[in-house]
């Protein structure tokens, strides 16, 4: 039998052409039944992704995969895995952490309560380094951090605050003495004067509704993967979500070119100031 490769993985059998139409009524079938719609992220990039898992188990019928998959929570966790990025580390880019932390200060010095938004928080490091951030300025416990995401899986491995020591690689020595505890695995624990601050919750940013006078969002490397119409009405609502002043911390490769028209003021690259 003809052995085939996708992404390096083989596999044998002859497979149809898994077409466009009925992707989008595999979709649909999971918006309704995960609560989990694809429709404003680039469409052939999810498809690859999908497809790569139907071919991963000899399926090639959308309807025979959807099947398994509404019946094996094992399998939904991989489709979530597999479907969603969820690759971060403590203070990615440390610079731009040091720049975020001087507007949290400075905002600080205005306002005795405030909500730091983590939208699209994977598992849970740029959350808690928003917490340890706060800790460090001595702020007041009115300062919260709200952590969501869209993979409910990823929202567990989060909650629990475990880490490899390899996602705290810029994180200086005595900060990791003071906010994490190194578990007998070698793994470590961040520790609950930095994890009371932060409230996890499921949200599509597509979909769901913000939260308003939020004080600074950051939406780091997520949006890269919406389609333009999509980005686009996302930005705005970030900008209408933002108290005036607040901060929007974005990705190194992410830049809204008509910000002045949505309220959003370019302060420097990767950040914006809601006017």
């Amino acid at each position: 039998m003809e052995k085939k490769t996708l992404c390096g993985l083989e596999w044998s059998g002859d497979f149809k052409v898994l077409d466009e139409a009925s992707f989008m009524k595999f979709a649909n079938e999971i918006r309704k039944k995960m609560d989990f719609d694809m429709s404003g992220y680039k469409l052939a990039r999810m498809k690859r992704r999908v497809d790569f898992l139907m071919r991963k188990y000899n399926f090639d019928d959308y309807s025979e995969y959807l099947r398994v998959l509404d019946k094996d929570p094992s399998r939904q966790k991989e489709f979530f895995d597999r479907i969603t990025i969820n690759v971060t580390e403590f203070f990615r880019n440390p610079g731009k952490w040091e720049r975020f932390k001087y507007y949290i200060s400075e905002e600080m010095k205005r306002v005795r309560r405030g909500t730091i938004w983590s939208a699209g928080c994977a598992s849970g490091e740029e959350a808690y380094s928003i917490a340890i951030i706060l800790e460090e300025l001595g702020a007041l416990s009115s300062f919260r951090v709200l952590a969501t995401d869209l993979d409910p899986n990823i929202l567990e491995v989060a909650k629990r605050g475990i880490y490899e020591e390899k996602a705290l690689v810029n994180v200086n020595s005595s900060l990791i003495a003071k906010y994490f505890e190194k578990l007998d695995d070698g793994r470590y624990q961040i520790l609950e004067k930095a994890k009371h601050r932060v409230t996890f919750k499921r949200h599509n940013l597509l979909s769901d509704p913000f939260e308003k006078e939020i004080m600074a969002i950051l939406c780091r490397n997520v949006v890269i993967y919406f389609e333009m119409d999509a980005k686009e009405e996302l930005y705005k609502r970030f900008s209408r979500a933002l108290k005036p002043g607040g901060i929007l911390f974005l990705g190194g490769t992410e830049r809204i070119f008509n910000s002045r028209k949505i309220g959003l003021e370019p302060v420097e690259p990767f950040f914006y100031r809601k006017v």
